[in-house]
Parts: structure tokens; sequence; C-alpha cells
């Protein structure tokens, strides 16, 4: 059968897979032989989730939740459960299992459990070599908070092994230290998982054999995404090994130097660089970034107007003033065949013989990519911003807790503080589960989701075609068959 319709789109799931591949399809079916984004959403997406949700104690809650549907998932088939809530819960069980084990190992990372910190191996801070140099018995009195100073030796005593030291727990500057920390880790995180998607896009135009999508497309979003904000995921190393607890007070502002970058802007005084030679780096960076504008804007549809007037040329004949088509080609009288499937673009900007090639609108459609692109590389990564945002609001609604709820009967010496701590475990338990595991589990898993179908999936993803429906006499009896 001669047919130029795309073919639907078939991935072959599992149990495991199939909630993930659920949420790629809820953006978008796949383009006929398009790269499926699930498997890459198998560990990004509960990643990103416990990024935004970090806490040893309820990933530990939400584990041990998704172990027992898993667990039981036989029997609970069995039943069938006609509670559509609980039935969407069970069909993710996989999903929640994977963000409740990654969710206990970012914990780990930010040493938070239920708002407290563990004390594995001990501070890397030491108080004594302080009494040494000025610290005396009337400075403990006279100063209800004191400042501990890791140029003297002793003090500090190098890297936590794993995670956050615990002394930052009960530091009063503990919301500075760990806002800096987790804005430059979600930064990083973001502009890799966006690097990802651009080099996932490569392998769709080697697929599909769009030469011009990579040299007009690819090369120049790689080039400008890394010049800019490759070079900012740099600085953020560069600054975090190149000073010290000796020359942290002469740390210049990575805020400043970014902005600067983009205006040239460079002052003569009271203005310190963070290396040799970086004016001259920054300024070729930015001439580099601009000049992937016109490539990405210009280049490709000039060139669909050279082939397109070159085909038009060759293409015809003149008899005596009169133009014959030479008729249709070979390829397009015959049959699709499997190795010719591949043929099928998800982007068919080129136009073939029969089309009349529109320049404008060519043009049009590239500008408006190409805008996109520039301006969603600096709004998506301000947009990933929010792992940050949720992860500050999840520790703080978690201390909160703590502080006004299950802290009130811990604080109780008599022996009816351990009978109301009896009740008041009950309350803080409820709104552990209900506020923190329920509402902040959604609201994270809604963030996870849209990082993936917009800053992620846009990349590389055009999601157009639609899914392949065996025939079957029962499912159109049943009236199963989406339109």
């Amino acid at each position: 059968m001669q047919t130029n319709q795309t073919p639907p789109t078939y991935n072959k799931t599992n149990k495991f897979t199939y909630g993930f591949q659920n949420i790629v399809d809820a953006y978008g079916i796949g383009t006929y032989r398009e790269i499926n984004p699930a498997p890459y959403t198998i560990i990004t997406f509960p990643f990103l989730f416990a990024v935004m949700f970090g806490d040893f104690g309820h990933g530990i809650l939400m584990t041990l939740f998704a172990v027992w549907m898993v667990l039981r998932e036989s029997r609970i088939l069995s039943q069938k459960n006609e509670n559509e809530m609980f039935s969407t819960v069970f069909s993710g069980r996989y999903i929640i299992l994977l963000m409740g084990v990654f969710s206990m190992y970012t914990g780990l990372i930010y040493n938070d459990c239920f708002s407290k910190s563990l004390n594995i191996f001990g501070s890397s801070w030491s108080v004594r070599p302080m009494f040494t140099y000025n610290w005396t018995e009337e400075t403990l009195r006279g100063n209800p908070v004191l400042q501990l100073n890791p140029a003297l030796p002793g003090v500090f005593g190098g890297p936590y092994p794993f995670g956050i030291d615990p002394i930052w727990n009960i530091a009063t500057n503990k919301l500075t230290f760990l806002n800096s920390f987790k804005m430059k880790m979600s930064v990083i995180l973001g502009i890799i998982h966006m690097l990802f998607g651009v080099s996932l896009s490569l392998f769709n135009h080697i697929y599909f054999k769009k030469p011009l999508n990579i040299y007009f497309g690819f090369i120049p979003e790689i080039i400008f995404m890394t010049s800019l904000f490759g070079y900012l995921v740099i600085l953020i190393f560069y600054k975090w090994t190149a000073y010290d607890a000796h020359t942290s007070e002469n740390a210049p502002s990575l805020l400043i130097h970014f902005i600067n970058m983009f205006l040239f802007s460079y002052p003569e005084s009271g203005y310190s660089m963070l290396y040799s030679g970086q004016k001259g780096i920054q300024c070729f960076l930015v001439v580099v970034a601009l000049l992937c504008v016109p490539w990405m804007l210009l280049f490709k549809p000039l060139v669909l107007r050279r082939q397109y007037l070159r085909r038009k040329h060759l293409g015809t004949l003149n008899f005596g003033g009169i133009r014959v088509g030479n008729g249709p080609t070979e390829e397009d009288a015959e049959i699709i065949q499997h190795d010719q499937l591949s043929t099928h673009s998800e982007d068919a900007d080129e136009p073939t013989e029969d089309e009349v090639f529109d320049f404008g609108d060519t043009m049009v459609h590239q500008a408006i990519h190409t805008i996109e692109y520039c301006l969603g590389c600096i709004s998506n990564t301000a947009s990933y911003l929010r792992l940050w945002a949720l992860s500050l609001a999840h520790a703080q609604l978690s201390e909160v807790l703590w502080t006004m709820v299950i802290h009130i009967g811990l604080s109780v010496k008599s022996l009816a503080g351990g009978l109301a701590l009896f009740f008041i475990f009950a309350a803080f338990a409820t709104l552990t589960v209900a506020i923190l595991l329920i509402m902040e589990g959604l609201s994270a898993f809604l963030h996870a989701l849209r990082l993936h179908w917009v800053e992620f999936q846009n990349k590389f993803y055009s999601g157009t075609g639609f899914k392949f429906l065996p025939f079957s006499f029962e499912h159109i009896r049943e009236g199963k068959f989406e339109e």
C-alpha cells in the first residue's frame, strides 16, 4: 500500500517503565522513530524530584509505601480496585519507589532527616583552637553568638566526608550557606540537563538524515549554550576550588561578573578578576555567542532557498517556451519499505519538488525558533532555580513542624509531658504525611514534570505522532479506541 502518512509509534514497555512512558506520552506521542526520552526520564525524573524533596526520613516513608505496593501488586491487581485516586497512585508505584530512594540519597547529601542532621562522622569544625587564639570565659558569657575563624589552624578540619557537616544545623548563618550551595547546584544541574537534551537532538538529525539541522541547528545551539552558561558552570567550580578560608574575603561575586560579562563592563577600581586573562576570554565568548544567532537565523533558510531553486531549475525542461516537468521520481512511486521509513522526519521543513517553497514563511519559522531558543536558554536556566526554592521550602516546613509540634512535647519534663507527647506525636505524624509527604510531594512532582516537559524535552522531542493501536473487535465494542 502506497502512502505518505507517517506510521504510528509503538514503544514497548513493562510494568517498571510503563509509568515513565506515560509521563512522556502525556506531553505528546513521539513521532515515528523519534528518540524516546523515557529511558533517560527513569533516572532524571526521580533525581530532580529528590533534589526538591531531599529528606532522609521522608524518603524512607515514601520508599516503604512504594515497596508495600510493589510487594502486594498481584493481590491489589486481582482485587480490581475501582478507586480512581488509588489506581492512579498504584500505577506509578515504581515512580514513587525511585523518588523515595533518590530522596533518601539527597537527604543524606543535605544531611536532613525530619529537619535534623545526622552526626555520622563527627563535625569537621572544632572550638578548642579558638580559646588558644583570643577566646576566654568572659567572651562566652558576653556574646550569645560567636563566629569561628576557619583560617586558624585546627578550627576547620577539611570537607565533610559525605554531605553537609551537621554543625551547620545549629549555625545562625545556616540559611546563607545552604542557599548559596543549593542555588549554585540547581544552576549546574539545570545546565547539564539542558545540554544533554540538546545533545540528544543530534541523534534525531543524524537518523532522519537532516544535515542542515546539524550544521545550522545543533552546532550553533550547543556553542551558544556552552559559551555562556557552560562557562558559568566552570566559574562556579573554579570559585569553589580557587578560594579557601584564607582568601574567601576577597572572593568576587559571580552574579556581578556574569552581568558585567554581557555589558562588557570591567571597572578599573574596586573590581577584582577571578583569573588572569578573564576580560579577553569573556569578550571572546560573548562575541561567539552573538555570532551563533545569525548562524541559526539566516543560513538555513538561505540554503533551503538555494536548494529549492536548484531543484526547480533541474526539474524542468523548456521546449518552445513550454515548461514541462520531468514527472515524479522513482522514489516517490516506491512502496514504503521498512528501511525507507526512516526518511519520515519530525521536522519536515525541507520542501519537496511538488511543494512551493515560501522563503518568507521559512524565515519567520526560523526566526521564531531562534528567538525561542536564545531566550529559552536564559529563562530555562532561571527555571531550574525551582530546585533550590522547593528544597528550601521543604526544609523550612519540616523545621516548622518539628519546632512548633514535636518540640513542645519533648520540652516538658514532667509525667504529663510524656503523656502529652503521645498525642503530640500523632499530630506530628499526621501533619508530616498530609503536608510534607502528600502536598509537598505532589508539588515537587509537578515541578519535576514541568522541568522535563518544557526545559528538557523541547530541546529534541517534538511529540507530534500518534500511538499505535492494534485492531481489536473487543476494543471497538467497548469504545476504547482513541481518535
